[in-house]
């Protein structure tokens, strides 16, 4: 894979590890808030039940999405160091400026024409 030149890298490397450490929050957060509605042991009746179980659903779900976002954005951070960061990973073409503010995850062109 071809390497990235004329990219302000810093820019984007702050933006992902600023985005880095309110992920790795969330997750703490919410891996918190999963162990405390585990231990809640004065639910009783049907509908606290099913409360719990809603919420319980709701924040695994927050929790894996948050944890492959933060796959990304480590990924996206070895890319920086080994100087491939803002190129496509299908195309080998770099990705524009916009787009990786837009989402500095970003691993592939959009609407590319092959």
């Amino acid at each position: 894979m071809k390497k990235r030149e004329a990219l302000k890298i810093e820019e984007f490397e702050i933006l992902l590890n600023e985005r880095l450490q309110h992920v790795q929050k969330n997750i703490e957060e919410l891996k918190e808030e999963l162990s405390d509605v585990g231990s809640d042991d004065t639910m009783n009746d049907m509908e606290d039940l099913a409360s719990l179980k809603a919420l319980n659903d709701s924040d695994n779900t927050l929790l894996h999405h948050q944890e492959e976002e933060l796959k990304e954005i480590y990924h996206a951070l070895a890319k920086i160091k080994n100087r491939t960061y803002g190129i496509c990973e299908e195309t080998g073409k770099p990705i524009p400026v916009e787009r990786l503010r837009a989402n500095p995850i970003a691993r592939y062109l959009v609407n590319v024409e092959k």
